[in-house]
């Protein structure tokens, strides 16, 4: 099980509509496709995407981090030192997703080798997951109409909407259009993406109060420290860390400090070694997580699956696994299928897909 080469391959898929959210907007998948391969012949495979708005990493530097830093210094390490990776990858600072996308082509690829499902490895807890659909910045009709499509093709009937913009009321009147047209059939919460001040979020809060949220989602930045504690205090909702907890560390001083309630995790920024970690410790402080998107592929809501489906606390809410519709296309020979609003984990070893490599050989971008 030793690890003799890491591969990363840029590719782009176009979405089918541009995403705009409050720090940035993305008008094509380019993401980074990590491969671990063994001496036992074995390939594990995992999904990067970079997100500058948020973490600072692009295509370009996953790719040069991954090639010129980590593959040598990983190259004959086995599957099981995963404590001997982490600290390796750790000597480089930051490239949160480049990172994760090694760990979790480790855990595939261990997966395949001793002919079980990452998720079983993991924690088992069961197979599927209700599935949280994202709506972008649009007008409240266009989002409301999007809504229903969600509802009438795949069963979804939880949503996360996009705030952010200021005036806020051009949010508030579209998470209420939402609620007006759909009544308690749908969960509803909002991510802001530090979007707001404190003061914004506050006031935008007042006017949803009768809405029934289910969450708030990073409403104001992190480092305005007094204005979010201000904040999170007068909220009858949890308040969710996302961006701002990209460690255990930061999960602890988000909670202890009064800035958070809640905990958003994404495999793509912590893999599957640091979300367990998060897990934990979330569970240990006993505040409630929900799992998250980093706008992924296939590739990467495999991996947000298995990791959902693995725990109690991860599979309680709706997952954020629905992004991979808004691409024009993708990797995996066998696409992902939301059905009645859930997403199956596959129960074949590893993270059961496989790459189409004629698709890969379309849409990679470094040839």
């Amino acid at each position: 099980m030793k690890i003799t080469r890491v591969e990363s391959i840029p590719f782009s898929i176009p979405y089918r509509k541009p995403l705009h959210f409050a720090s940035g907007e993305v008008y094509a998948a380019e993401h980074v496709l990590v491969r671990v391969h063994t001496d036992d012949g074995v390939v594990g495979v995992a999904e990067a995407p970079p997100r500058p708005y948020t973490y600072g990493e692009t295509q370009r530097g996953i790719v040069a981090v991954i090639e010129d830093v980590f593959a040598a210094q990983l190259q004959g390490l086995t599957l099981l030192e995963r404590e001997q990776v982490g600290a390796r990858l750790a000597r480089t600072i930051g490239n949160p997703t480049a990172k994760s996308a090694i760990d979790m082509a480790m855990w595939d690829a261990l997966g395949k080798t001793l002919k079980l499902p990452v998720s079983e490895l993991l924690g088992g807890y069961t197979d599927r997951m209700r599935v949280s659909h994202m709506l972008g910045f649009d007008e409240p009709t266009t989002m409301v109409a999007e809504a229903q499509r969600m509802l009438d093709t795949y069963g979804i009937s939880t949503f996360k909407v996009k705030v952010g913009r200021s005036p806020a009321k051009l949010d508030t009147a579209v998470v209420r259009a939402l609620r007006e047209h759909f009544g308690d059939t749908i969960e509803l919460y909002v991510d802001g993406n530090r979007g707001w001040t404190a003061a914004e979020s506050a006031r935008a809060m007042r006017e949803m109060s009768d809405l029934g949220l289910l969450f708030a989602e990073e409403l104001c930045p992190a480092d305005d420290v007094l204005g979010r504690r201000w904040l999170v205090g007068q909220l009858d909702i949890p308040f969710i860390a996302d961006e701002s907890v990209p460690t255990p560390a930061d999960v602890t001083r988000e909670i202890l400090g009064g800035s958070a309630t809640a905990i958003n995790i994404k495999t793509a920024r912590t893999g599957f070694t640091q979300s367990m970690r998060v897990h934990h410790l979330a569970e240990g402080l006993g505040v409630e997580m929900v799992l998250g998107n980093q706008i992924d592929g296939q590739i990467g809501t495999a991996c947000a699956v298995a990791f959902g489906t693995a725990f109690k606390a991860t599979s309680s809410y709706a997952g954020e696994l629905s992004n991979f519709l808004d691409m024009s296309d993708d990797l995996l020979t066998e696409p992902l299928q939301i059905r009645d609003g859930y997403l199956q984990r596959s129960s074949c070893p590893g993270l059961g897909i496989e790459v189409d490599e004629d698709k890969l050989e379309h849409y990679r971008t470094d040839r």
